[in-house]
């Protein structure tokens, strides 16, 4: 009987190709074959969390789920909210019913926009 493994297992590192230049704990989307870049918007699907900076063409490690220290967004988050992606690679609060396949995560602390909030990825 023939085996199959899967090439990641949930919640371990990836590399892929920044398209882009990538700031660490930048949250970043899958912009191409093999290729990322920081989330631009609320409307795209995110994949992980940079693990260091990155050049554009440069190969960067990607957190895919766990626990994670992100940017907050406009507005600001509060603890126990839902968030998604946002401009420039950080995230905002999302409303229910909206777009629900693309959230991040719950939020476990409170911040303030540009400032640090601990998110509970989904995956």
């Amino acid at each position: 009987m023939a085996e199959y493994l899967p090439l990641h297992k949930p919640g371990q590192a990836i590399t892929r190709t920044a398209s882009a230049a990538i700031t660490a704990g930048q949250l970043v989307t899958v912009s191409g074959s093999g290729t990322v870049a920081p989330s631009a918007a609320a409307d795209v699907p995110w994949l992980g969390v940079a693990g260091f900076d990155a050049a554009s063409g440069a190969l960067v490690t990607v957190f895919c789920g766990g626990t994670q220290r992100l940017v907050a967004g406009t507005g600001g988050i509060t603890a126990g909210q839902l968030v998604h992606a946002g401009a420039t690679g950080t995230v905002v609060t999302h409303t229910n019913g909206t777009t629900d396949y693309l959230v991040v995560g719950v939020a476990l602390t409170t911040a303030t926009a540009t400032n640090l909030v601990e998110v509970q990825m989904v995956r």
